[in-house]
């Protein structure tokens, strides 16, 4: 029996974007839905490369996207409050000590919220938001284009407003961990505590994993926390303004230009367009990402518009073809 025409042009395109990615990287792009300014910091895991910045300012409602290369691994984060000048600077929380916008190879210094990746050279990319280190900003990942589970994770939850006093950093600018507080090896799971069998969750991770169920709420946290996509591109939302289902279902449209490092800035026209993690549909670390429009591949094959619709397969059918195809490949190059 014959194959569907748009079921042949679905695979072919899907075939040609799997493999394009696996030796290309994604993209991540940094998008500020709080009503102040940001400066995302970037810090490449060892052996890993430098992107095009390793911090920027990105100004309310505005956006801004960077290549990475497949296999890289490192993590992102929001610093608030900072103030530079041709010499020094610093920042109110998430300050990674250089003085300047480019964090230039250092962290964060706690408190701060962390989204940490590695992605998969034509296996599965691996991420999750941490508050291990403790908390400064809302977050969430989504993850668009892959295939597999991709679901989107992070934090929607102000926990400044409920952080107890005893972590409270300032005016409620941000919440420091229990391990950074007290410095206790079973708030640190460190000494005797350096095992997932004797570093058990206390009563103050205990409270950030409520409030954040899919977030890391300490050092092994993993179960929940973990996430997996094959061939993704990702986004990185501060102060995220509602917590519902991700959907890839017309997505924002944004005004943007390209800058001479070859990263993209853009503002929203839509300051409802991303969706945070949390909603009852989605439970636990298995949940499947919801994807509704299934005309984007075929519209990217054939150049045309959205509103030419050809049914492709679901993502279960995307899942199996992304094994297959490797599977096949490997076999005609061995």
């Amino acid at each position: 029996m014959a194959l569907p025409a748009s079921l042949i042009l679905c695979t072919l395109t899907f075939s040609f974007l799997l493999f394009y990615r696996a030796a290309f990287g994604g993209t991540f792009t940094f998008v500020n839905k709080c009503d102040h300014t940001v400066w995302p910091g970037i810090l490449s895991n060892a052996g890993s490369a430098r992107l095009a910045t390793t911090g920027f300012e990105l100004p309310q409602g505005s956006s801004r996207t960077f290549t990475a290369p497949a296999g890289w691994s490192g993590r992102f984060w929001g610093r608030t409050g900072c103030t530079f000048s041709h010499s020094s600077g610093s920042c109110q929380t998430g300050d990674c000590g250089s003085g300047q916008a480019e964090c230039n190879g250092a962290g964060a210094t706690p408190p701060a919220t962390l989204a940490e990746f590695t992605l998969g050279t034509g296996g599965l990319d691996f991420y999750d938001v941490s508050l291990v280190d403790g908390y400064n900003l809302p977050m969430i990942v989504e993850a668009s284009g892959g295939s597999g589970m991709c679901a989107s994770t992070g934090c929607v939850t102000d926990l400044n407003r409920v952080c107890p006093s005893e972590l409270r950093v300032g005016d409620g600018d941000a919440c420091r961990s229990a391990c950074e507080a007290f410095g206790n090896p079973e708030y640190c799971c460190s000494g005797a505590f350096s095992s997932p069998n004797s570093c058990r969750p206390s009563v103050y991770s205990q409270m950030f994993k409520a409030a954040c169920p899919r977030s890391y709420s300490y050092a092994y946290d993993d179960p929940t926390s973990t996430f997996t996509c094959s061939a993704a591109d990702y986004t990185l939302t501060f102060c995220p303004s509602m917590p519902s289902q991700k959907s890839s279902e017309d997505p924002t449209p944004t005004t943007s230009s390209t800058y001479a490092d070859g990263s993209v800035s853009g503002s929203e026209s839509d300051p409802t367009g991303v969706s945070g993690s949390g909603s009852e549909s989605e439970s636990g670390s298995g949940s499947e990402a919801m994807v509704t429009d299934k005309s984007w591949l075929a519209g990217l094959a054939m150049g045309s518009s959205a509103s030419a619709r050809v049914n492709c397969p679901s993502p279960r059918f995307w899942s199996w073809m992304s094994a297959s195809t490797i599977l096949i490949v490997s076999l005609l190059v061995s």
